[in-house]
């Protein structure tokens, strides 16, 4: 049953994915650690065998941009699937590598072009005929949100629903990791997503609003009330394709006051501009200078207190009568940095991409073609999330909040 993988990335997310893997021979027999940075593979790789994890890890070279590089990699190492936590510019390139290679691949974010921030999958939802005639399997955004927030949504309307109509889905990050401003993934990708326009999915058409204007006080396990902001979120797109008895979809997300604030200062000195502008004659983007001056997020882990709270809140109907269905993960900071030195951000996200691979490769999550996760059986990754670090609670037929 086990496999050998490729894992592109070696960022927060990349360290905890490689961590994983390596927990569980079982489904990886070896494993290819590669990014453009090659000594951030082999520091990866060395912490994995200090704290002697079984599985073997050697590391590449490689720059995701570069097809021809990909290919040259995929075909001298033959892996059975690629993990893509590069950056999602590169998603389309790794697609492309893995179709000319022979190999299977899958990612935790969608595609977005590098010159405008716009989060669609129509780029990579093209691939569809080009995987199942190859076949190969792409799997799309499987990490939390999206990725774990798609399978609670399939597993709801498996198990509870007989039509979905309402669904939320809120993500809190409570916890603290002590500096001033900083992101907790990708600062490049974390500030392009919260400063574009907001998106809703309400009545069989998208509703723009303008970047954080609708928030509320939303009542998280085990935090308690937080502000939270409705923002655009990409499995919103697949979500409402995927389910079409869905009414509305809104994705949430808190943010603190000492945040917004930086954040705001930062837009109005132009910094997280994604045009770029000369300077000593050279030209750089300034939001790609901010991300060189903030700090790493794979760095935040230790010493980072509180908890993460992620889940889906959804109504609908059941044998004709009006359900509820709240699921959701907690996650403390301080686990995660005690067991594969990160914080919970990247955990929450890691985690889930070793599951779906695992999947993939003993067979549950197999076909050929692109996939989003709901389009898949729910119920054993579900299963794999009480096993490997993210165990999650639900709440039947409980009043949740319905207007803004």
């Amino acid at each position: 049953m086990e496999k050998k993988i490729i894992i592109i990335g070696a960022g927060g997310v990349g360290n905890v994915v490689v961590k994983k893997c390596a927990m569980n021979p079982v489904y990886f027999s070896e494993i290819v650690l590669a990014s453009r940075t090659l000594k951030k593979c082999d520091a990866i790789a060395a912490e994995c065998k200090k704290i002697g994890l079984p599985t073997e890890i050697r590391t590449a070279q490689v720059d995701a941009d570069q097809v021809p590089e990909l290919v040259a990699l995929f075909t001298k190492e033959k892996p059975y699937l690629v993990i893509n936590v590069a950056l999602p510019y590169q998603d389309l390139t790794i697609m492309d590598a893995c179709l000319e290679a022979g190999v299977h691949y899958m990612d935790t974010a969608n595609y977005e072009p590098k010159d405008v921030a716009k989060f669609e999958y129509s780029w990579q939802w093209a691939y569809q005929e080009r995987f199942k005639k190859a076949g190969l399997m792409a799997l799309l955004g499987c990490g939390f949100d999206p990725g774990v927030t798609g399978v609670y949504t399939a597993y709801a309307n498996k198990h509870y629903f007989d039509e979905m109509h309402y669904l939320d889905i809120i993500d809190c990050n409570a916890g603290d990791h002590g500096k001033a401003f900083a992101t907790n993934f990708n600062p490049e990708i974390n500030i392009r997503e919260i400063t574009q326009k907001g998106k809703y999915w309400e009545n069989g058409e998208w509703i723009e609003i303008p970047p954080m204007s609708i928030h509320k006080p939303i009542d998280y396990p085990n935090i308690g009330p937080k502000e939270s902001y409705l923002l655009y979120h990409e499995e919103l797109e697949s979500l409402t394709k995927n389910f079409p008895s869905i009414k509305r979809a809104r994705f949430w997300m808190t943010f603190g006051q000492a945040y917004l604030t930086h954040l705001e200062v930062l837009q109005n000195v132009g910094m997280t501009s994604i045009a770029p502008i000369k300077f000593n004659g050279m030209d750089i983007v300034p939001l790609e200078f901010l991300k060189a001056v903030l700090p790493e997020p794979g760095t935040l882990g230790e010493n980072y207190s509180g908890q993460t709270s992620i889940g889906c809140q959804i109504k609908g109907l059941k044998d004709g009568k009006d359900a509820t269905y709240y699921v959701w993960n907690n996650c403390h900071h301080a686990d995660c940095y005690q067991e594969v030195q990160a914080q919970g951000v990247s955990y929450t996200t890691g985690v889930p991409a070793m599951i779906g691979a695992a999947l993939m490769i003993e067979g549950n999550w197999m076909a050929s073609g692109v996939f989003n996760v709901e389009e898949l059986d729910p119920d054993p990754f579900m299963e794999l999330l009480n096993l490997h670090g993210l165990p999650w609670n639900e709440l039947h037929n409980i009043e949740l909040p319905h207007e803004y």
